[in-house]
């Protein structure tokens, strides 16, 4: 069982992670913002692909859905975190984190 204070500790501890208020969330993020935090620490928004999202309900269904918006059919996903082992927020975390690195650059072209 996954709490409030497990996704602070786990989400800074991911490298470049930063967090920032959010409206009535805590945010967490490097280039962008991959997590947010329930005020009251029960809940989580987590920023992922669809298909991530749609493997995420499937394999924990009690503790992923969509969230019930726009932003539900682009991704982002609600975790009820009492619901959630250390291995799957971890697992979550480091899925959005990965996400929101910042893009690479490719490399300049030399004359």
């Amino acid at each position: 069982m996954a709490t409030g204070d497990d996704l602070r500790r786990r989400a800074l501890a991911l490298e470049g992670t930063v967090e920032t208020p959010h409206f009535d969330r805590a945010a967490f993020k490097v280039a962008r913002i991959y997590v947010t935090l329930a005020a009251d620490g029960l809940s989580a928004n987590f920023m992922f692909t669809p298909d991530e999202q749609a493997l995420k309900c499937l394999t924990a269904p009690d503790g992923f859905a969509p969230v019930p918006n726009a932003w539900g059919t682009k991704g982002a996903t609600t975790a009820t975190l009492s619901q959630l082992t250390a291995a799957e927020l971890d697992s979550a975390l480091r899925t959005a984190w990965t996400r929101a690195l910042p893009k690479k650059k490719p490399p300049r072209p030399t004359s």
